[in-house]
């Protein structure tokens, strides 16, 4: 990973510099994640108003999946050009599955415990799913865009 270089010497320095490259790696995937979050909400209230919650939320989240994956590509693990784009993003929506599996989960049950949520109970729901389907994300793809490196 970028930020990542070993760091030669007797004194610590290689974990030092892969904790400092850690840090670096989890605040730009925070950032881009605090951005694909806004952006999934936006697109769902969106989809919402003219379709299913479970329709808008396959939709939401497929859109902000592919521009969340392309952002932190480029942005969070400084990955340039087209090698290995196509399993990459393969991967990346091996990943939005798994996304759309506790998201769309959270929607069955709540519609099961109340049938006529609210629009803001909707998305208070997919708001707290989508915070597991981060961590679930953020080991995801920096397995995939670390296999890249190697």
């Amino acid at each position: 990973m970028r930020g990542c270089a070993p760091h030669s010497g007797a004194d610590g320095g290689d974990a030092l510099t892969a904790a400092s490259g850690t840090r670096s790696v989890l605040f730009r995937f925070y950032l881009v994640g605090g951005a694909s979050a806004a952006a999934y909400v936006l697109l769902f209230l969106g989809f919402r108003a003219v379709m299913s919650s479970q329709a808008a939320n396959v939709l939401a989240l497929l859109v902000s999946a592919l521009a969340n994956t392309a952002i932190n590509r480029r942005f969070t693990f400084g990955i340039r050009g087209t090698d290995a784009i196509l399993r990459q993003y393969v991967q990346g929506l091996v990943v939005f599955a798994l996304g759309l599996a506790v998201t769309s989960g959270s929607l069955v049950l709540l519609h099961r415990w109340v049938p006529d949520a609210s629009r803001a109970v909707e998305v208070s729901v997919l708001v707290a799913a989508n915070l597991v389907a981060t961590v679930v994300r953020f080991v995801g793809l920096r397995r995939v865009f670390t296999e890249h490196r190697s």
